[in-house]
């Protein structure tokens, strides 16, 4: 036998394991665990990438370097949302409704993708002065660190979900509103070259706060349906 077939085998035998297990747990009355694990491995990569923006304005890490470390930030939460979407197949108990949860993963990767789109165009604008954008993005770690609450809540404690939600969504809400005092400030003086690219930097935040605001209306909405 070669090695491939012996993987092969090997892993028709976990396949029945692991419905059982999932059976068992049917039978329990417990949530599928692996879906609240792929999205707090979302969260994970989402706050990451959060951390990294900040690291990045603050100077303590390059804007060329922060470009290279955000694709792998951006590999490892794809990497998790496919495995929702494959465990999402397969789950027997889902802790809220399916479209809900499909949902909120989407919203956690429009978060990553334009943390990730922020990173990128800082690298390519080179706009001097970033240090200003630590507030927005304090708030956007605010937000990412309520909706992982709101994650861990699902399975233990459901009634603390929509509070959870609740602060995430303020968090998104204080994005947007800094993003109109920025961009108050940058029309209030000469619209320069320099001026529109920083108009630019702080539209892919204000982004981030509206896909923030969706994970928490996502997440909430399931959370009432139970």
């Amino acid at each position: 036998m070669s090695a491939g077939e012996a993987r092969a085998r090997a892993q028709d035998g976990r396949r029945p394991t692991k419905r059982l297990s999932r059976i068992r747990d049917l039978l329990a009355g417990r949530m599928d665990g692996a879906l609240t694990d792929a999205l707090a491995g979302q969260l994970e990569a989402t706050k990451e990438g959060a951390w990294l923006a900040m690291a990045m304005i603050s100077g303590e890490v390059g804007r060329t370097g922060a470009h290279e470390q955000m694709r792998s930030i951006e590999h490892f939460g794809d990497t998790e949302r496919a495995r929702l979407v494959e465990e999402l197949k397969n789950a027997l108990v889902t802790p809220i409704d399916r479209e809900d949860l499909f949902r909120l993963s989407r919203s956690i990767d429009d978060v990553l993708d334009s943390l990730r789109d922020f990173v990128r165009e800082s690298h390519l604008y080179r706009v001097p002065d970033q240090i200003r954008f630590a507030p927005l993005l304090d708030q956007v770690i605010v937000g990412i660190e309520a909706l992982e609450s709101a994650v861990q809540d699902l399975a233990s404690r459901p009634s603390a979900v929509v509070h959870d939600a609740l602060e995430a969504k303020k968090a998104g809400g204080a994005v947007r509103r800094m993003y109109q005092y920025e961009i108050a400030r940058i029309f209030s003086g000469e619209v320069t070259a320099d001026a529109m690219k920083e108009r630019e930097l702080v539209r892919r935040l204000e982004i981030v706060g509206m896909a923030i605001g969706d994970a928490a209306d996502a997440i909430a909405d399931g959370a009432m349906k139970r």
